[in-house]
């Protein structure tokens, strides 16, 4: 099965879970092409073909910097085309989800977002999807000559046993009517690593007590390498950035390690973090609810354990 797949770019770098998805169609056992729009370094090109892919196209046009929908999506379809592919693979993000929306349209394909795992070709193209804010899954038959199919985050392994390979230009013939949707303005998150992209996620709640206090989460995800994040609640009052806010109504993560300190576990904020491999709960109420979802929990004022823990995590380097 010969495969499309987008990359997502930030700063001139493949996003983590752009290059998991490259890793994914090449287990697909097929010739796999990777589309890149708008700046990109020689690295990240090197980076793709370690992760699977066999051909680099590069659109290097700035215009395309601006993460224009319908842009990238007439940029794929003509990809499409000019590679003879029927199946696309992207992330499951914010922008690959209305990417893959657009283009299932367009060619009218079968499209399945949220994807767990390879699918089962045993008896036709199965696919086994995350439902339910991550509580279900269900198992969906891609029955149309066209697949889309959007991975969740995790779902696969990057591997790092491909080969070097160099960009293609690429030019799409493109019009103003799929720049007619503008971005006016971007705001960026503060930290270092993004929330969605973060394999740790260190996050803080009211029982933190105000934002005068937020050093010590801070400290521990420095420590650890991690994003920060924060209850709806304390993004609400102020006390954090709103980028921050995890849950069902803010950003939804799925990191290998999630740190709830002083989060009560709200269903609304449990809803954007259950699909984390591992939960570790600190909060000196015994009775929180978020103790049912931890893996590990630890009853005990957060500012009596932060520090033992950020000591803990730097003697251990």
């Amino acid at each position: 099965m010969n495969t499309l797949v987008f990359i997502e770019v930030a700063e001139g770098k493949a996003k983590k879970t752009s290059l998991e998805a490259v890793s994914y169609a090449k287990a697909l056992n097929g010739q796999v092409t990777a589309l890149v729009l708008g700046t990109a370094d020689a690295q990240t090109v090197l980076q793709i073909g370690k992760a699977g892919a066999d051909k680099v196209l590069h659109a290097p046009d700035e215009k395309l910097n601006q993460g224009s929908i319908q842009a990238y999506a007439s940029s794929i379809l003509q990809a499409m085309q000019t590679e003879g592919t029927k199946t696309l693979v992207l992330a499951n993000t914010s922008l690959g989800t209305p990417i893959a929306a657009k283009v299932a349209a367009k060619l009218q394909a079968s499209i399945a977002t949220n994807v767990t795992e390879l699918p089962d070709t045993s008896a036709g193209f199965v696919v086994k999807k995350s439902i339910y804010t991550g509580k279900a899954f269900s198992k969906i038959e891609l029955k149309n000559d066209y697949k889309v199919i959007a991975i969740k985050k995790n779902a696969a392994t990057i591997e790092d046993n491909g080969t070097d390979v160099t960009a293609t230009l690429f030019s799409p013939q493109l019009t103003d009517a799929d720049f007619a949707v503008k971005i006016v303005s971007t705001e960026k998150a503060s930290g270092e690593i993004s929330l969605p992209e973060a394999n740790v996620v260190v996050s803080g709640g009211r029982g933190m007590k105000g934002p005068e206090h937020w050093q010590p989460i801070e400290e521990l995800a420095k420590a650890l390498g991690a994003a920060t994040g924060c209850s709806k609640p304390v993004s609400d009052m102020g006390w954090r950035p709103h980028h921050e806010h995890v849950g069902q109504t803010g950003v939804k993560v799925s990191p290998q390690l999630y740190f709830a300190i002083g989060i009560s576990g709200a269903i609304q904020h449990l809803a954007g973090v259950n699909s984390s491999k591992c939960i570790v709960v600190i909060n000196k109420d015994a009775e929180a609810p978020f103790f049912k979802a931890a893996d590990y929990g630890i009853v005990g004022d957060a500012f009596d354990v932060l520090p033992k823990l950020i000591d803990a995590v730097k003697a251990s380097k």
